[in-house]
């Protein structure tokens, strides 16, 4: 994916020219998915307390045949769609009863953050060996006819308690503290401050691929989350 998309942008660029695209994968051609259609059939409102529809279960996705119904509900409810994420990362549906009302994801976390950086203490030689140990919350939707109050701030507690397990599983190291950016034009990050989230600063608005030192994008909170007591120890061990 890494190649392709640098292939592309050189294409884009006038530097290559790439032949014929050969067809669209699955996922563009617009077919579809009658499993995905027939688990959406309830899709009424949900206004409740928090305590009445508890307890809810968090499936991970990944490399399942569920993973289709995390991809339609991202691209089709969320304000920035699904992207395939590059990397090691986890996707997460959350059921009430047998009812999916959540999505959360995490993937590889960006290699630079001031403000993470500084939190953590992490020189750039040591970021460089631990930054796998970290991850990064990419997309987080509760659906649109889901109004339960404290339901997001609960979810981000239930997958703090098991994302380093399933991440072992998977990729053969745990994790120690999770991050994500909240672009603040759209939201108050209020869900991550009430699941005990430390606020750790705002972004340069450079993006990871800068080039030319300048902002070329919105400002964004950062959030980080610990995992273990004593993270700072582990994420800057040799």
């Amino acid at each position: 994916m890494v190649c392709r998309s640098l292939l592309l942008k050189l294409e884009t660029a006038g530097h290559i020219a790439l032949p014929p695209r050969r067809g669209l994968p699955p996922q563009l051609k617009g077919k579809p998915n009658r499993q995905t259609e027939l688990i959406l059939d309830d899709a009424s409102p949900l206004h409740s307390p928090l305590r009445t529809i508890l307890p809810l279960s968090t499936v991970q996705v990944r490399r399942t045949k569920a993973e289709s119904l995390y991809k339609h509900l991202i691209n089709r409810y969320h304000y920035l769609g699904y992207t395939q994420p590059v990397g090691e990362h986890l996707k997460y549906v959350v059921y009430c009863a047998h009812r999916p009302i959540a999505c959360i994801s995490f993937g590889s976390a960006p290699r630079h953050i001031g403000s993470r950086d500084r939190f953590i203490g992490w020189d750039q030689h040591t970021r460089r060996r631990n930054i796998h140990l970290l991850a990064y919350n990419t997309r987080f939707l509760i659906l649109p006819w889901v109004r339960v109050p404290h339901l997001a701030s609960h979810i981000l507690g239930l997958i703090g308690r098991r994302i380093s397990n399933d991440w072992q599983q998977l990729y053969n190291h745990p994790l120690y503290c999770l991050e994500t950016f909240v672009d603040t034009e759209r939201f108050a990050g209020t869900c991550y401050k009430a699941a005990n989230w430390i606020y750790l600063g705002v972004t340069t608005g450079r993006g990871k691929n800068d080039m030319t030192h300048r902002r070329n994008r919105s400002i964004k909170a950062v959030w980080g989350f610990p995992l273990v007591k004593d993270f700072r120890e582990k994420l800057c061990h040799e």
